[in-house]
């Protein structure tokens, strides 16, 4: 009879594993965002800019990108994608998901009432 220690399936790799940071794990970094209310991110940080990114492209996020004078300028996420480690970030939790303001025609602002249930 054979008794075996562990399943022939599994094939472990060398070397320890790197345990997750929240900076570095999605979730845990918009967590830290949603409660800081926002983050900087170092210009040179391009892996922490990647993953504000993904969640800015899903709208979880806003990207401001800090210019030399002190002033932030929104980042689209078109924009975001082309990670620049020239300028620092600030990441933020959006405002709202959905902004209506006085920039909508009043023939369509109707369109974004609450409608009672």
């Amino acid at each position: 009879m054979e008794s075996r220690s562990q399943p022939t399936n599994v094939i472990r790799f060398p070397g320890a594993r790197i345990a997750a940071s929240p900076r570095r794990d999605q979730k845990g970094f918009m967590d830290a965002v949603y409660t800081a209310g926002s983050l900087p991110v170092a210009a040179d940080d391009r892996a922490t800019k990647v993953m504000a990114t993904r969640l800015t492209i899903f709208g979880l996020v806003v990207i401001d990108e800090m210019q030399a004078d002190g002033t932030a300028r929104r980042l689209r996420p078109s924009e975001a994608i082309h990670a620049s480690t020239a300028c620092p970030w600030r990441v933020s939790k959006p405002s709202s998901r959905y902004r209506v303001d006085d920039s909508l025609p009043a023939s369509d602002r109707d369109l974004f009432a609450a409608l009672q249930a």
